[in-house]
């Protein structure tokens, strides 16, 4: 087991590439790989609705506007697959899903915690341009302040419920992500509609990435061995 650690923060290495995610009961501590993950976009897209959906399962109406920094937290297990294409060992994920604010007043607070996340849910709303067209600033941001200057980023058009008063069209979206080689989901907080996938597809990326940079000196950080119950 490798712990990888970008900062102060930690973040775990899954060691291969490919499989499958499922919802685990464990203890406290009873895990092997610990993430860390931030939701971006502007205020109001979504970002706090959208992480509860994920890590509860339903839609809660009754949120306020985040200020500064939250996180919600989740376990998966996550099983690789073999050359043979048969399913390996299970290994025990902890989640943590980092929630910012949105508004201008805490950019400066929201980009000192760039740099300790190793992938970002980056979400505009599907019936606001400006939200949409602000996702290139975001990238901007991202750019300069995550970890590296090509971090892993999965982008969603969120409130996909709300078809009759959509504003951005799929196609203009999509090819948008194409640009950047980043990956699309139209996701839902209200209905789940593609919240998982979007989530799981972020973290295969991430272990890809770790997978391919495992024994190489490119980045400058220290391994230890952590997390899993002794």
């Amino acid at each position: 087991m490798l712990l990888f650690t970008p900062s102060r923060y930690t973040l775990i290495l899954l060691p291969l590439p490919g499989g499958h995610f499922s919802n685990s009961t464990m203890f406290d501590g009873d895990y092997d790989y610990l993430i860390k993950f931030l939701a971006l976009g502007d205020s109001g897209v979504g970002k706090t609705s959208f992480l509860y959906q994920y890590t509860d399962g339903k839609f809660n109406s009754k949120f306020i506007t985040t200020v500064g920094i939250d996180f919600r937290e989740k376990r998966v297990v996550y099983r690789s697959n073999g050359p043979d294409g048969t399913a390996g060992r299970g290994q025990r994920v902890h989640l943590q899903l980092w929630d910012t604010a949105g508004q201008e007043r805490f950019r400066s607070l929201t980009t000192a915690f760039f740099r300790d996340a190793m992938g970002f849910l980056l979400l505009f709303d599907l019936t606001n341009e400006q939200s949409f067209l602000n996702v290139r600033n975001w990238i901007s941001q991202l750019q300069i302040h995550a970890y590296c200057e090509n971090p892993d980023i999965v982008l969603c058009g969120n409130k996909s419920d709300l078809e009759d008063q959509r504003v951005v069209k799929e196609e203009e979206a999509k090819e948008f992500a194409e640009k950047y080689g980043i990956a699309y989901f139209e996701t839902s907080a209200v209905d789940g509609t593609n919240v998982n996938k979007a989530v799981d597809t972020l973290l295969d990326l991430i272990m890809k990435r770790m997978e391919r940079n495992l024994g190489q000196n490119k980045y400058q950080h220290n391994f230890i061995r952590a997390g899993a119950k002794r």
